[in-house]
């Protein structure tokens, strides 16, 4: 695991763009694992400036998304699809056939479940994952629980996960209590993971996912397991596990 410090939320951004923007030179036809939110904004600012001055190339990437809410259609502007041709696949030049999100509308959960992890084994796994984190420890919508979820499933949302997230819609009533999302195991088997983390809000939960023990209690603790790690946060987001002594002012956790 290495864990890569940033002063603030502009420079996480540049930093995690700059381990897509590699993975993308470096395998132009990778299978990217891409979330949304607020955290993935500036990262995907970054990599639209740097392919409009003709740095990188989308045309061949494939891209898989975490999550999308349950009754939600992709035209609907609350939607994980509308988010992603919003924020980046609009202003890239990836093809709309190499873009794969779960459908929102389907209301058979094994069918869609079943068809969205084919798709993630038919492209032959994911290449790097980009996460978020939420502020009680969830990685894409897989919510603190008994177990860990393995693969696509529905989830019911948490209230934490729906107040954060009510900030995006006219009011409470109006937020999704559902949602299809990747599972642990379709997370953990990506070659590569990035998780970026930014504030205060968000300082408990990345120390518990980084140093604290494994549980489906702290989804992201999970992690730990994996081989390949990227985390990146700025100052706020670090705050506790500095606080802990965990990390040094200049340490990059090998």
């Amino acid at each position: 695991m290495r864990i890569y410090q940033a002063k603030n939320y502009q420079e996480m951004s540049r930093k995690a763009a700059n381990i897509i923007s590699a993975q993308i030179i470096m395998k132009p036809d990778a299978v990217l694992g891409l979330a949304t939110g607020s955290t993935p904004l500036g990262v995907y600012r970054q990599l639209i400036d740097w392919y409009n001055k003709g740095d990188l190339d989308f045309s061949e990437i494939r891209s898989v998304n975490l999550d999308e809410y349950k009754g939600l259609a992709a035209d609907n502007d609350q939607s994980y699809a509308y988010f992603m041709q919003a924020n980046l696949f609009s202003q890239v030049n990836i093809r709309p056939e190499n873009i794969y999100i779960p459908n929102g509308m389907e209301e058979d959960i094994p069918l869609e479940c079943s068809r969205y992890n084919s798709i993630i084994r038919s492209l032959g796994g994911i290449d790097l994952q980009l996460l978020g984190i939420g502020n009680n420890g969830h990685i894409g919508f897989n919510e603190p629980g008994e177990a860990f979820e393995l693969e696509t499933h529905c989830v019911k949302l948490t209230e934490n996960t729906i107040q954060a997230n009510a900030r995006f819609f006219d009011s409470m009533d109006d937020v999704p209590r559902y949602a299809y999302s990747t599972g642990i195991k379709n997370i953990m088997q990506a070659r590569g993971i990035l998780l970026a983390a930014s504030g205060e809000a968000k300082a408990e939960a990345l120390y518990k996912a980084l140093y604290g023990p494994i549980s489906p209690a702290v989804p992201a603790s999970i992690l730990q397991l994996h081989n390949n790690v990227y985390i990146v946060a700025d100052e706020a987001a670090l705050s506790l596990i500095r606080e802990k002594g965990c990390l040094d002012a200049e340490e990059e956790r090998p």
